[in-house]
């Protein structure tokens, strides 16, 4: 394992010390995980702080009605530490995690960060800074949600995607938006035919072109 990934992705490592910097080194794990695929659920074994090296991971929630809706989501070179939130006795948070393209990571576990974070106050700070600061995602969410137009939450999903992926042309279905923004299908195809409509997007199969940034712009 590369010591300059983790101590360029997390700034407690130069507070660890040799001992500690070698346990996590010699410990964590790369995994691999295909688009699709579930990553963690509240229910199953705390998996451990996870850095994504690339790909796209996609933390959400499921309602009583069993709609998806996600929460936020981790891009390469961030960190996801709800995957641990067994080591976060104060926070306790019902999410699922999912890879909805295929994705590189290293997971520093549980039983290596739990006796870190025991004797190290720096990691464990760092731990509850970065889920506090995931549950301001949370809020922007639900505002989202609760407070915009549909119409909004689409351009607004839209907008941020072309500006992540550096392309106009989108590869994502109807069903994947909605997972994304909280709606339902219908809902979303709705908005989009407007948007074609308007000149703003061309649809096609599995797919969204954004033929007019300044359009779009206008229903942020």
């Amino acid at each position: 394992m590369n010591s300059k990934i983790l101590s360029n992705a997390y700034p407690f490592w130069n507070r660890l010390s040799e001992k500690e910097k070698n346990e996590i080194i010699k410990e964590c794990v790369e995994v691999t995980y295909e688009k699709g695929m579930n990553v963690y659920r509240s229910e199953m074994e705390c998996r451990g702080a996870i850095l994504l090296l690339s790909g796209v991971l996609r933390i959400y929630i499921i309602s009583e009605e069993g709609r998806e809706v996600t929460l936020f989501r981790i891009h390469k070179g961030e960190n996801c530490v709800l995957s641990a939130s067994c080591l976060l006795e104060s926070i306790q948070f019902d999410i699922l995690i999912e890879a909805t393209e295929k994705a590189e990571a290293i997971v520093i576990p549980t039983h290596i960060l739990h006796p870190i974070m025991e004797h190290n106050p720096y990691v464990g700070l760092y731990m509850y800074k970065q889920a506090t600061e995931r549950f301001s995602d949370v809020m922007w969410t639900m505002q989202q949600i609760l407070f915009m137009s549909a119409d909004k939450r689409v351009a607004i999903f839209l907008w941020d995607e072309i500006a992540h992926q550096k392309q106009l042309t989108l590869k994502i279905t109807h069903e994947e938006i909605a997972k994304n923004i909280g709606s339902a299908r219908e809902v979303v195809t709705k908005v989009l035919k407007y948007f074609s409509k308007e000149g703003v997007v061309s649809l096609g199969r599995g797919k969204v072109e954004i033929l007019e940034k300044e359009k779009l712009r206008k229903y942020l």
